[in-house]
């Protein structure tokens, strides 16, 4: 079930306590924000790839069920390791949206879709295909260590990352 959204400010104010040890944490502001959905929030799935995208697809093209991919591109700037048709399929398939730390392709596409997307940058290159990467394993993106099951909340402020789902 996907977590309510939540204001992250608010959520920062009302949680020093976890904030100060370390089950809340706030994602280094480098994201930019694309897609319709500006404000997301759920479950997270991780993934580490490096300009490959095959293994990203694989996974948007399962049932979401409200959670979050959060891709760990290794912030490569060189090609765009996500575009439209994957977006508009996690779109379809109930995804609440996608942290990429990478670049993206297909902006306009993207931005049609009704789905959170936060990515580095755009780039019109596209990503190897060779499947190379690591399922459900611990990332570090944006200054945060990141585990699957963990809980992520964004909107126009930022990114949290949470432990366990928080209330409202």
């Amino acid at each position: 079930m996907a977590a309510l959204p939540l204001a992250t400010a608010e959520v920062c104010d009302a949680n020093p306590h976890l904030i100060m040890n370390g089950e809340l944490r706030a994602l280094h502001p480098i994201f930019q924000i694309y897609g319709r959905r500006q404000v997301f929030a759920g479950p997270i799935v991780t993934l580490k790839v490096y300009e490959d995208n095959v293994l990203i697809r694989e996974f948007l093209e399962e049932k979401g069920h409200g959670r979050v991919l959060v891709v760990d591109g290794g912030g490569s700037m060189r090609c765009a390791i996500l575009g439209g048709n994957p977006v508009q399929q996690a779109q379809n398939n109930g995804w609440a949206g996608i942290v990429v730390n990478g670049c993206i392709r297909d902006v306009d596409e993207i931005n049609g879709c009704d789905i959170g997307v936060r990515a580095l940058n755009s780039h019109p290159m596209k990503a190897n295909k060779k499947g190379m990467g690591e399922k459900h394993v611990p990332v570090t993106i944006a200054g945060t260590r990141i585990c699957d099951g963990e809980w992520l909340y964004a909107d126009t402020d930022g990114i949290l990352v949470s432990r366990t789902e928080l209330a409202v």
